[in-house]
């Protein structure tokens, strides 16, 4: 029996090819972008709504951008490459990045997460913390990473905020605190999305500042 999977990278080349789809053999990288988002946003809609059959159909979209992505690198010329490629390059790292799973080496649960990132590091060349860190994502995401970064490289720039939160706090209790500020922002005539987006890089360009006076390298831990 054809594999689904071989099935989809065959329907994909057949509307890329002569003969096929006029609107698929036109779109590029760069033109199917905000589709790739979109599809990932109506599949994280499927999840909160616990709706089984949304998330399989949704999940199906998101493939499809995978596939479509890829069948566009196979036609470049200069440096192609197939799903084929991306499949074997995304199991390979899954390997390499647990050998506490598929090698003899025994690791704790508590190290998994710090291994995960010293491998990222090593594996790119990585010479500072915001390294790799797309910089386009919402704000809050954004925020959420560089802040998550600068801890795991054990980095000493605490941020300042005004409000102090009851660590009893919920996730519940703590999205009721974070919508109350956005009220007030709106209240204001405030961006919140923008405002939160400046301060996170003027946190990173504070990140930068301590590594530019680390030890060589720039990496403190």
């Amino acid at each position: 029996m054809t594999s689904e999977l071989i099935r989809l990278a065959e329907v994909m080349q057949r509307l890329r090819s002569p003969g096929g789809c006029p609107w698929d053999a036109e779109q590029t990288h760069e033109s199917l972008l905000k589709y790739l988002l979109e599809e990932s946003y109506e599949f994280s809609e499927a999840v909160d709504e616990k709706d089984r059959t949304a998330m399989r159909e949704e999940l199906g979209d998101v493939l499809l951008q995978v596939y479509f992505h890829a069948a566009i690198a196979q036609e470049d010329l200069a440096d192609p490459f197939t799903i084929e490629d991306v499949a074997r390059g995304i199991a390979d790292k899954l390997i390499r990045r647990h050998p506490h799973v598929f090698t003899d080496s025994e690791i704790t649960f508590d190290d998994v997460l710090e291994n995960w990132e010293k491998q990222k590091r090593e594996e790119k060349g990585r010479t500072s913390a915001t390294d790799g860190v797309p910089t386009a994502q919402p704000a809050m995401a954004l925020a959420a990473k560089v802040i998550y970064r600068a801890d795991k490289y054990g980095y000493s720039l605490p941020v300042a905020h005004p409000v102090i939160i009851d660590p009893e706090t919920d996730q519940a209790g703590f999205g009721a605190v974070l919508l109350g500020i956005i009220d007030q922002a709106e209240k204001l005539g405030i961006d919140a999305e923008i405002a939160l987006r400046s301060a996170t890089k003027a946190y990173i360009a504070r990140i930068h500042e301590y590594e530019s006076q680390a030890e060589p390298g720039g990496m403190t831990g």
